[in-house]
């Protein structure tokens, strides 16, 4: 009787396996890869923790003109661009929200308390790509 619960249960538990492994395989290839953006500096990017040096402002445009680009990208490809994000949301169903401030305001005082304005928000999805990018209005 043991031997038959092995034989039973070895085949459902390679089956298991394999579908899982499908399904990563085919969850890892979702989304596309980050082209480069011409004119975007990262380094200088993800050394304004918070914007509060105001220098991703000057990033924005160049944020603007390749916003299409950003649509689809893998989350990963994301954090690489632009480094660990200055706040992150979890939202409904899995989707995270990341919050980069563009320019000095409240969030650069003690503590780090949330401004509304000036930031840039890039959506997830359950997918692990983005879904929306939102971008400040800044005036000159």
């Amino acid at each position: 009787m043991p031997n038959s619960l092995f034989v039973q249960t070895v085949p459902s538990f390679l089956r298991w396996c394999a579908v899982s492994f499908c399904l990563s395989v085919l969850a890892a290839g979702c989304g596309h890869p980050l082209p480069a953006l011409p004119g975007f500096d990262s380094a200088t990017w993800r050394s304004d923790a918070y914007g509060c040096q105001s220098k991703r402002v000057t990033m924005l445009p160049i944020l603007e003109k390749h916003r299409n680009e950003l649509y689809g990208a893998r989350v990963n490809d994301i954090t690489r661009l632009l480094g660990h994000p200055d706040e992150e949301e979890l939202g409904e169903q899995s989707d995270k929200v990341y919050i980069y401030y563009v320019m000095a305001g409240i969030q650069c005082a003690p503590g780090h308390p949330r401004a509304t304005q000036g930031r840039v928000l890039l959506r997830s999805g359950a997918t692990g790509t983005i879904t929306e990018v939102i971008l400040p209005v800044v005036k000159p």
